[in-house]
């Protein structure tokens, strides 16, 4: 059994479900001390985070990467146990495999590595990762970042491990991601019988006519290669569950994924002023899930460019699409970020696998890559 293979299989075997580490973190700390990086831990409530670095002077490249994963489902509709990796056909399957214990795997083997390689490189390299990418992602990278800002950590660049590829390894380099803004809206009316609605007030007509303003609005025509600020709306529910009252309350909630032509703040006004030139009664609760980034060409994405074009035998796609990352928190310490990973047609299924040939290559393409920023 290879490393990566071997250390992957031990990783899966963890039930890391968001957010319990179940000791995956304190595995890959003891070898990259081993290796001689200084590893730091960073618990913040029940999230285990891992900072392990090689080097002094210099540039930075941080390897971003998280050990948590999704819950599993139903067992029994999963061929084998999701945590007791098993490899068929050539195919390595467990929850994990590909979101992103592969990918952890092997940027802990390419780090090993390279500092055998070149023991007295350049700049600093670097391993951050979480046990909270899964979940309400509050007290992982975000915390962490918040950390970093306060002691003047510097990141020039980043390669998160996330699934991106689409049908073959080094298909799609991820340069950017759009930002998430969620919201969740009650609109107070008043309750009473739909015989008499001149006697009630309801929200459920009060708010369609806004609600559908919003979903119709075309915020903007797309930024570089992003495509435009789109809001959708989740869920709604009002009712008390009888057909003859008038509810007294509606809530809904809704997404916006945008594009740097905005940031939160703004779109946030944006959305009140519609709400109340309606004359809506109304409580609006935002979720900042954080603002889109970009890369533009430099150092790390030619770097990227030249080293997927080598293992996919082709220029990769440069993509700004996809929902969200842990990118977005490292982002904004002025890092490039670039993402970097498996094929993703299995994450978050059941029955979630990588192919080996994939899992195989990945720790000689950080490594690649790696080499060609610092060495």
């Amino acid at each position: 059994m290879s490393d990566v293979l071997g250390l992957t299989c031990d990783l899966i075997a963890r039930p890391s479900v968001t957010p319990d580490d179940s000791g995956c973190q304190a595995l890959l700390a003891a070898r990259l001390s081993a290796a001689g990086f200084r590893c730091e831990h960073l618990r913040f409530g029940e999230v285990d985070n891992l900072w392990a670095v090689h080097g002094s002077e210099g540039p930075t490249l941080v390897l971003l990467g998280h050990t948590d994963v999704v819950p599993p489902g139903p067992r029994d509709a999963w061929a084998s146990d999701p945590f007791q990796p098993q490899v068929r056909d050539g195919v390595l399957y467990g929850r994990g495999a590909a979101d992103m214990k592969g990918s952890v795997a092997a940027f802990v083997i390419a780090l090993e590595r390279f500092v055998v390689r070149h023991p007295q490189h350049r700049g600093r390299v670097a391993l951050l990762l979480t046990s909270d990418e899964e979940g309400d992602a509050i007290d992982g990278v975000r915390k962490v970042a918040d950390v970093f800002r306060e002691r003047g950590e510097r990141i020039d660049w980043c390669v998160t491990g996330e699934p991106s590829s689409t049908s073959k390894l080094g298909d799609l380099l991820r340069v950017g991601r759009r930002g998430t803004l969620s919201a969740t809206l009650t609109v107070r009316g008043v309750q009473g019988h739909v015989a008499y609605p001149e006697k009630a007030r309801n929200p459920i007509h009060q708010a369609m006519p806004a609600l559908g303003e919003l979903a119709a609005r075309r915020w903007d025509d797309g930024y570089e290669t992003f495509p435009p600020t789109s809001l959708q709306i989740s869920n709604i529910h009002a009712g008390t569950g009888a057909n003859n009252v008038i509810p007294g309350e509606l809530q809904a909630l809704f997404n916006l994924r945008y594009n740097p032509n905005w940031q939160a703040m703004q779109l946030e006004r944006e959305c009140e002023a519609v709400l109340a030139a309606h004359g809506l009664e109304y409580e609006l609760r935002w979720h900042r899930g954080g603002e889109p980034f970009y890369t533009p060409e430099g150092p790390l994405r030619a770097a990227a460019r030249e080293v997927l074009a080598a293992f996919a035998g082709a220029p990769p796609e440069e993509s700004t699409g996809g929902g969200t990352s842990d990118a977005r928190f490292i982002a904004p310490l002025g890092a490039q970020c670039i993402e970097i990973g498996p094929v993703n047609a299995s994450i978050h299924k059941v029955d979630e696998h990588v192919a080996l040939v994939d899992l195989e290559a990945l720790p000689d393409l950080y490594l690649a890559l790696i080499e060609r920023l610092l060495r």
